[in-house]
């Protein structure tokens, strides 16, 4: 028996768990396995504590048998609901449905366990997974354990993923990636009135001052951008901090983190690398994390049957970032999903009714073509 779901319905239930990053996202996971048994899944369980001793908790699913197959990828946790609104009391209104993670993304994770329900396993050609990971607003440390641990993959990868973030039912063929560049100068505290200290502020401003003006380069060069990408340049940025360092001393440390996007064909490496060498140039200490861009041809296989479920003659790109930058190194992917993303972390967070039963439909779809 095939098991008809109530996508709103589910979401709101999902919306009215707590599931912040900063704790634990068990309970929400412990319904979704109960749900996803339910519609005849097999699920597993992988779990990890955090450095604040919290559970976090990510999940593996799997209909059917045989090589290949699709996975559909959504999060369980949400960034905090934030003040001035009810984020946990889900609301039906005018056609919207409010609350913190009815965009980004329990409404996407409902619509497609409400697409996976219309099918049972013994309909299926090929697999169908369902895989909802912890820690995506902080670091996707539910995704990388996933992907290394997950006996379900292991034991036959998917041919085909579906992110299920919020596009607005438009399939993405490519997202920006990043770097997070830390810059550390170290001077000596002291008493301005001593006059003995050695300003870390003073250290780091001529890096800072070189920084402006790689700044404006970044933003004239067409070596470092991409028009596929709106807007079609890397996002530099910096922010300082010397740890509020009282107007009457000198700063014994001061940091500047600087932030690229990354896209293809953008020499995302070579700017990392200018940012870096300038910084070594000033006997400064540099820490540098980075995650390339997702991109996949938008004439892929996968990408062909996101537009063809969804009516859509061509997909496009974004410039915010998925955990497809992890996944497409195991299958081909595409993001695809209801509601907009200007919408995702705001206060009064919410998703189109609407939207999210099309996202049902146009699912079922690609689990019609992808699976059967």
């Amino acid at each position: 028996m095939t098991e008809e779901i109530d996508v709103a319905k589910l979401t709101q239930d999902l919306v009215a768990m707590p599931s912040e990053s900063q704790r634990s996202n068990a309970e929400i996971s412990d319904f979704l396995a109960f749900v996803l048994d339910r519609i005849g899944f097999e699920v597993e369980r992988l779990a990890f504590f955090d450095e604040n001793e919290q559970e976090k908790v990510t999940l593996v699913a799997k209909k059917g048998n045989g090589p290949g197959g699709l996975c559909l990828f959504s999060h369980s946790d949400t960034v905090p609901g934030g003040e001035g609104w009810e984020a946990l009391n889900p609301r039906l209104d005018g056609g919207k449905l409010y609350g913190r993670g009815s965009c980004d993304m329990k409404g996407p994770l409902a619509a497609t366990m409400a697409a996976a329900a219309r099918f049972r396993a013994d309909e299926l050609q090929r697999p169908l997974f369902i895989a909802v990971t912890s820690d995506e607003e902080q670091g996707y440390h539910g995704a990388r354990l996933m992907l290394k641990e997950s006996q379900l993959f292991h034991a036959g990868w998917p041919e085909f993923g579906v992110v299920a973030e919020p596009t607005q039912m438009i399939p993405v063929y490519a997202h920006k990636g990043g770097a997070r560049i830390q810059v550390t100068a170290r001077g000596v505290a002291a008493h301005t009135s001593t006059d003995k200290g050695v300003s870390a502020n003073f250290l780091i401003a001529p890096f800072l001052a070189e920084m402006a003006e790689l700044a404006k380069r970044f933003r004239q060069d067409e070596t470092f951008m991409n028009h596929e990408f709106d807007p079609p340049t890397n996002a530099f940025n910096l922010t300082i901090n010397d740890f509020d360092t009282k107007p009457n001393v000198t700063a014994a440390r001061t940091e500047a983190i600087l932030g690229l996007r990354a896209m293809p064909n953008a020499h995302f490496d070579e700017a990392v690398q200018l940012v870096e060498e300038c910084a070594r140039a000033h006997n400064l200490e540099v820490e540098t994390y980075k995650m390339g861009p997702f991109a996949v041809s938008p004439d892929a296989p996968i990408v062909q049957a996101a537009c063809r479920a969804a009516g859509i003659a061509r997909a496009v790109t974004v410039p915010f970032g998925t955990e497809a930058i992890l996944y497409k190194e195991f299958m081909q992917c595409v993001v695809l999903g209801p509601g907009n993303i200007e919408q995702a972390h705001t206060i009064g967070e919410w998703i189109d009714v609407a939207e999210l039963a099309r996202a049902v439909d146009v699912y079922a779809q690609m689990i019609e073509e992808l699976c059967q």
